[in-house]
């Protein structure tokens, strides 16, 4: 296991240290369990969703041939909206 160091406002390292006193755990354990679940990491967690996924994703056959047309319409139709609602 590595060992890091990190800083803490006062106020939640108190809060930290009140838990770990509440589960009767270290504090160590604490927050190795509460950054483990935090990002989703460890055998008990879900795997992560990654937000880019099929980000690309369209019915298109042709976006790498058609790029700049398919870019400036989606471009068009983003302006026509932000128009629309006044942003």
């Amino acid at each position: 296991m590595k060992r890091i160091t990190i800083s803490l406002p006062e106020d939640l390292a108190q809060v930290v240290e009140d838990e770990a006193r509440r589960r009767r755990c270290s504090v160590s354990e604490l927050v190795r369990d509460s950054i483990t679940r935090e990002l989703g990491v460890g055998e008990h967690c879900k795997p992560r969703k990654l937000p880019f996924i099929a980000l690309g994703k369209s019915d298109f056959t042709d976006t790498a041939a058609r790029f700049d047309e398919y870019l400036e319409e989606a471009w068009d139709q983003k302006l026509l909206r932000r128009e629309k609602h006044g942003d």
